[in-house]
C-alpha cells in the first residue's frame, strides 16, 4: 500500500489534496479488510510517518472518513472506527429514493453538456473500479455520481439531508458485506444517464427512485447484511 504513496509523493507540484485521497482510500481499505476493526484507533501522527507525508494530508484524510461516517472523533480519545449499522443502512434506502427523486426531477432541467460529461466519466470510473474488482474505489464515484445529481438539483436543504445519510459509508456496507457484482452497480447507472440526457423530469425522477429501490430491495433480501463484521469473512469483490 505505501509504495502508492511513495509514488504520489515524487510526482513533482503533487497537490496536498492527491496524498489525502490516496491515504483516504488506503484506510477504507484497512477497515474493509478487518485491519483496522471496529473501535480500534487510528492515530493521526502514526499514519503521517507511516507514508512519509506532514501530518496535514493524514489529518483531512481522518476529517474526510469522519464525514463519511466511517469514524469517530473524541475530544482527548483520537479517531477510532465506527461500527457500522447493517440496520441503519436498512432504514437509509426509503429515506434515500425519495430525496433522490426529488433531486432527479429538478436536476433535469437544470442539466448541462457539461454536467452530463462529469457524469459519464464517473460511469467509466465505476466501469474500471469493477474491472479491477475495486469495491472502495467504485464506492467513492458511485456516491460521486449521485452527489453531482443531488447539488445539481440546486436546492440546499435537499443537499443537506442528502449528505446527512452518509451515503458512502451506507454503500461500502451495502456492497463489501454482500456477493453484489461490481459490473451490474456500474451498469445500473446507465438509466438514470440517459434519462438525463433526455432532460425529462418526470423520466429521471422515476429512473432515480427506481434505482435506489432496487438496491433497496437487495439490502433487505441479504441476510449477510445483519452478521456482525467479525461474524463472517470480508467478500471477495
Amino acid at each position: 500500500m505505501a509504495t502508492n504513496i511513495e509514488k504520489v509523493r515524487k510526482v513533482p507540484g503533487i497537490k496536498r489534496t492527491v496524498l489525502r485521497q490516496e491515504i483516504k482510500r488506503i484506510v477504507i481499505e484497512r477497515i474493509l479488510d478487518g485491519t483496522y476493526p471496529p473501535g480500534s484507533r487510528i492515530v493521526e501522527s502514526q499514519l503521517a510517518k507511516e507514508f512519509g507525508t506532514s501530518q496535514a494530508p493524514a489529518r483531512e484524510a481522518l476529517r474526510d472518513l469522519e464525514g463519511m461516517g466511517l469514524i469517530e472523533t473524541r475530544p482527548h480519545k483520537g479517531a477510532r472506527v465506527r461500527e457500522l449499522d447493517p440496520e441503519r443502512v436498512k432504514q437509509i434506502y426509503p429515506v434515500r429514493a425519495a430525496l433522490e427523486e426529488l433531486a432527479g426531477r429538478e436536476a433535469a432541467t437544470r442539466m448541462t453538456d457539461e454536467l452530463i460529461k462529469s457524469l459519464e466519466e464517473e460511469l467509466e470510473h465505476l466501469r474500471d473500479a469493477a474491472k479491477k474488482g475495486d469495491a472502495s474505489r467504485q464506492m467513492i464515484h458511485d456516491t460521486r455520481f449521485h452527489e453531482i445529481i443531488v447539488e445539481s438539483a440546486g436546492n440546499e436543504v435537499l443537499t443537506e439531508m442528502w449528505h446527512s445519510l452518509k451515503i458512502q459509508s451506507g454503500t461500502l456496507v451495502s456492497v463489501v458485506r454482500s456477493n453484489w457484482d461490481l459490473h451490474m452497480i456500474a451498469e445500473q447507472h446507465v438509466p438514470i444517464l440517459l434519462a438525463l440526457k433526455s432532460r425529462n423530469p418526470n423520466l429521471v425522477a422515476g429512473q432515480m427512485r427506481a434505482h435506489i429501490e432496487f438496491f433497496g430491495a437487495m439490502v433487505l433480501e441479504d441476510s449477510d447484511l445483519v452478521v456482525a463484521p467479525e461474524a463472517r469473512p470480508v467478500s471477495p469483490i
